[in-house]
């Protein structure tokens, strides 16, 4: 369908539209299941929620968007029922909507610069953008199915992608349609990285992750599942069988607090816990395919989206009291209040200026408790965020069965620095050129959690889609070779 010109818009008569109501399932009900918990909006919904857009020429929420989505223009087609254009003007920009749809933290981008939002003579609800960009994604995905791009002749080269995560599938997306030979490789046994591995159902369901890998093999793309690039295979054997090589591994090494007791049994790290919980065991390693042990009462650290995702998962695994522990007040949880406000809509309590010392365990050396003590908030730190300060003498102990810690993700230091050449940072974030994804490795490129640390999937997708047309350019002997000091994103 060929876009309509706008008409003029009346936007104050925009502004009276009420936001349109988001439909969820029940807490009581969904506790008990891992579907999704937004059913989102019906058709005639969308259409009405994406009227409430008064096309204002300076667009602020494009330029909140790490990718450069034309939302006004996306919901302009909504909003006279293209659907499928709607969708497609997404794709434009973004490999992934029905992703970012339903996990970017729009409040803070998109939806947090909307001009409908900010009016304070209105004090209603920005535009539901995010929703709104899933609606459409899903429509043409179950209607019509993801968009097949034309595929070139075959060049000869090939591309080895390192890591089956929103940046590496987004590189691979983008550039086996010139006709570049591409291979995906992880550790994990099955694609899509932190889409299948890190994200629960109830947040987003796998058959999305299903239908991209599927139309990613059908472009011709290599899948190579449990495979460790350091252990299996060097990324220096890897430059010398293929042209290029993307780096998109991710930030993978689970953060620790470093306190006594972490070896004991029912503690469990963020994504050992995640992983166990969320996926059939088909999917999972071996030593990773037995449901975690949940006592009756399960103890999360941390203020993160991954502390949300821990605590409603042991919702789901039947725990019957759910606490999570954050060592400031809530209005410095890093996390989406969204999925917080979920996580106590499902029961979960929240504990705050709380921080652990350490576990407590039995004489069988199962974990009986965390012993931890209240906190004030004093000076802000290099964050930003004001400094969790001790209160000397208020220790106390909270009763747990199982614990999680879910207190951060780092770069793997040890991959960066074993690769020869290849620039970092102290952290092992690996050292780019923000413009093209390239290292100082002449065919090495990278991008996403492994360049930035733990950020978000759709920055992921950023990177992925400014390497792919760097890796095609340097492909061509177009591009430039690595440059030797190229600056951190």
């Amino acid at each position: 369908m060929a876009e309509s010109p706008r008409p003029k818009i009346d936007r104050k008569a925009r502004l009276q539209i009420p936001a349109q109501p988001i439909q969820k399932h029940d807490p009581l009900e969904r506790c008990n299941h891992w579907e999704e918990v937004v059913i989102g909006f019906s058709p005639d919904t969308a259409m009405v929620e994406a009227t409430r857009c008064i096309q204002c020429p300076a667009a602020p929420c494009i330029k909140a968007c790490p990718v450069g989505n034309d939302i006004p223009g996306a919901l302009w087609l909504l909003e006279i029922g293209d659907f499928i254009g709607a969708a497609n003007k997404f794709r434009e920009t973004s490999t992934m909507p029905e992703v970012c749809g339903r996990i970017c933290p729009q409040e803070r981008l998109c939806e947090g610069d909307c001009v409908v939002g900010n009016n304070p003579k209105l004090n209603v609800r920005p535009v539901a953008i995010g929703r709104l960009e899933a609606f459409v994604a899903d429509h043409q995905r179950k209607t019509e199915g993801l968009p097949r791009p034309t595929i070139a002749e075959s060049t000869g080269k090939s591309i080895a992608v390192i890591g089956a995560g929103p940046a590496g599938i987004t590189v691979a997306e983008l550039l086996a349609p010139n006709g570049h030979s591409i291979t995906i490789l992880d550790n994990w046994p099955e694609p899509g990285g932190i889409l299948r591995y890190g994200i629960p159902n109830f947040k987003m369901g796998k058959s999305i992750v299903e239908d991209k890998v599927a139309l990613l093999r059908d472009l011709g793309v290599e899948f190579v599942g449990n495979v460790t690039i350091g252990r299996d295979k060097s990324v220096s054997q890897l430059l010398a069988e293929y042209d290029a090589v993307y780096l998109g591994h991710g930030a993978s090494i689970g953060a620790s607090p470093n306190l006594p007791g972490e070896d004991l049994n029912g503690v469990y790290y963020a994504t050992d816990f995640l992983v166990r919980g969320n996926l059939s065991p088909e999917e999972l390693p071996e030593g990773q395919k037995e449901k975690p042990k949940i006592g009756k009462r399960v103890v999360v650290i941390g203020g993160g989206d991954t502390s949300s995702d821990c605590v409603r998962t042991a919702v789901r695994l039947r725990a019957k009291e759910v606490t999570c522990l954050y060592r400031r007040t809530e209005s410095e949880m890093p996390g989406r209040v969204e999925e917080r406000t979920h996580a106590k809509e499902e029961g979960v309590k929240y504990v705050f200026l709380t921080a652990p010392l350490r576990f407590v365990g039995d004489e069988s050396g199962n974990v009986t408790g965390v012993e931890c003590i209240q906190m004030e908030l004093g000076e802000p730190d290099a964050s930003g965020r004001p400094r969790p300060v001790q209160k000397a003498g208020s220790e106390f102990i909270v009763t747990a069965d199982t614990v999680v810690m879910a207190v951060g993700y780092w770069a793997d230091e040890e991959f960066a620095q074993a690769v020869p050449g290849l620039g970092t940072q102290k952290s092992g974030r690996i050292v780019i050129d923000p413009d093209t994804g390239e290292t100082s490795v002449p065919g090495l490129f990278a991008g996403g959690d492994s360049v930035r640390g733990a950020d978000l999937v759709v920055t992921a997708v950023a990177d992925g889609r400014r390497a792919a047309e760097a890796i095609d350019a340097y492909l061509q002997g177009l591009g430039s070779t690595a440059k030797a000091a190229p600056q951190m994103v």
